[in-house]
């Protein structure tokens, strides 16, 4: 019944002992997955599949061959990742019943660990967006809605309002696996980060959401969105699980060829006690603008939690940080423009009915099959390439992003090991109003914290933090050196355990699964 221990904790150690089998395993995150169905999380529930995996697992275990820590762990994969035998939409009408005859490479890869693949996770519409609000099959709920937590906190505004009109969105673009993660219906969860679609949600949904240096791990099979940036994201419940799945997903391919030449050697995080020798960079330029008092406390805190310890604390600058946001929407649209080409009606995915010509059932298919947003970034992205405009704004970005990158490089070289920032500028808005506005105003300010990272291709994690005033999860960021993961996670797993986040209180779940979740004492950080 601890499904809210790590990979690392009892799990696995259950697991080799036979005090749970992998179908045991399967069946109750199948059955949460069924009583949490109101929070959107999955698209598709892969039941048959799983259990079958889960059963082949148990054997492995019977011959005490299991194939490692992940064999018989149940996972869930976001809805743009290629599933061999298993739907893959995007959330979109476009990939709506497409069916991809290979895996991603990593899905493969967890697969091939024993993993046992329980479904595939909503998101916005391609990946565009920040509140997995805006792909087809409706909005993902934030379990943190249905919290004990929140529900104390939260008063409503009349007597008529209730959990319907009150909960709050995961952030996004991969909202459905990091409530996947948080209301415990899998161990851990494959997002993709672009520009903050894993540490976004990660941080609203108060789970660990690690997005790894560019290429470290492989694209192959992720649907693209924009292929100088995407990176597959990883969202657990601990730092330490990350750490495994990490160890599992990263080293070369040779379907990608912007995966790293070098083998990747799996590593365990040791548990740090001295930080003295450790150099923390807090950038002021990410004290944004709309950067709630609440949050900025928070770092601040967090900061002092480091200093307190012995670590070095010192203000640095990116001044090229101001810049980014307005780089990464030019760089964004126009490689979405061209990635989203290939969606033509004629290959694969949806075709229109429309017969006239070539051209009218082209334009028909992507009508019908893309939404407002993918539109409007295919648009503007179209625009910045046009021959008139191509110097002026695509090489001009690429310049900036360029500069943006060297900020980085000389932060790092000065001495400076771990960045400390927010993720998000406040914990989750609720639904009715993040939807009051457009999805490109609320990218651009929900990216601001996260996207610059995706530029300069480094690592860096969500870690959950605190509750707000509101009840809500609050999480901080670190940004690590190129390839230095093993420094990031070990920070970050220092960190994780001084603040000791809260266990989430989900009523619902109690309500349906009343044996699942046993109670443990929570701290705040203070």
């Amino acid at each position: 019944a601890a499904l809210k221990d790590g990979l690392y904790s009892q799990v696995s150690a259950a697991l080799k002992e036979g005090r749970v089998t992998p179908t045991e395993l399967c069946q109750r995150c199948l059955a949460l997955i069924k009583s949490t169905k109101f929070l959107n999380a999955y698209i598709t529930v892969a039941e048959e599949t799983a259990l079958k995996q889960a059963e082949e697992s148990e054997e492995r275990y019977k011959r005490g061959q299991p194939l490692g820590v992940l064999d018989g762990i149940p996972i869930a994969v976001k809805d743009n990742f290629n599933t061999a035998g298993i739907e893959t939409t995007c959330a979109s009408n476009m990939l709506k019943g497409y069916i991809s005859p290979y895996n991603a490479t990593v899905v493969q890869k967890l697969l091939d660990h024993g993993a046992v693949l329980l479904g595939k996770t909503n998101l916005d519409e391609f990946a565009m967006g920040s509140g997995s609000t805006d792909g087809v099959f409706g909005p993902v709920r934030n379990p943190w809605s249905y919290s004990k937590q929140y529900k104390e906190k939260s008063i409503p505004k009349s007597h008529s309002e209730d959990e319907e009109s009150n909960w709050v969105i995961t952030g996004g673009s991969s909202g459905g696996s990091a409530a996947a993660v948080s209301s415990f219906t899998c161990f851990a969860a494959l997002g993709s980060d672009t520009g903050g679609s894993t540490r976004n949600p990660a941080a609203h949904c108060g789970v660990v959401g690690l997005k790894p240096t560019y290429g470290l791990i492989s694209r192959h099979g992720l649907i693209p969105l924009v292929n100088s940036m995407d990176v597959p994201g990883i969202l657990t419940r601990c730092v330490d699980d990350a750490a495994v799945l990490l160890g599992s997903l990263a080293g070369h391919d040779p379907k990608d060829s912007t995966t790293i030449q070098d083998d990747f050697k799996p590593f365990e995080l040791p548990n740090l006690t001295d930080v003295s020798k450790l150099s923390i960079g807090i950038p002021k330029e990410y004290h944004a603008p709309g950067l709630s008092s609440e949050i900025l406390a928070l770092w601040s805190k967090a900061a002092d939690l480091f200093k307190n310890a012995g670590a070095k604390v010192v203000e640095v600058s990116l001044p090229h940080t101001r810049y980014s946001i307005v780089c990464y929407h030019v760089l964004c649209t126009a490689e979405v423009a061209s990635n989203m080409a290939r969606f033509d009606g004629l290959e694969y995915g949806h075709r229109s009915d429309m017969k006239d010509s070539t051209e009218s059932m082209y334009a028909a298919t992507r009508r019908e099959g893309f939404n407002d947003v993918v539109r409007g970034r295919i648009l503007s992205g179209n625009y910045f390439l046009l021959k008139q405009n191509y110097e002026k704004y695509f090489v001009k970005a690429q310049k900036v992003r360029r500069l943006i990158a060297n900020d980085f490089v000389k932060v790092f070289r000065s001495g400076v090991d771990v960045l400390l920032t927010p993720t998000t500028l406040s914990d989750a808005a609720p639904y009715t109003e993040f939807i009051q506005e457009d999805n490109r105003t609320r990218s651009a300010q929900d990216d601001v914290l996260t996207q610059a990272a995706n530029m300069a291709g480094l690592p860096a994690i969500n870690v959950p933090t605190a509750l707000s005033e509101r009840g809500l999860p609050v999480g901080l960021q670190f940004i690590g050196r190129s390839f230095q993961e093993k420094q990031l996670l070990t920070v970050a797993k220092w960190f994780e355990k001084q603040v000791q986040f809260p266990v989430i209180q989900l009523e619902e779940i109690k309500r349906h699964d009343s044996g699942v979740l046993q109670h443990q004492k929570s701290a705040s950080f203070s």
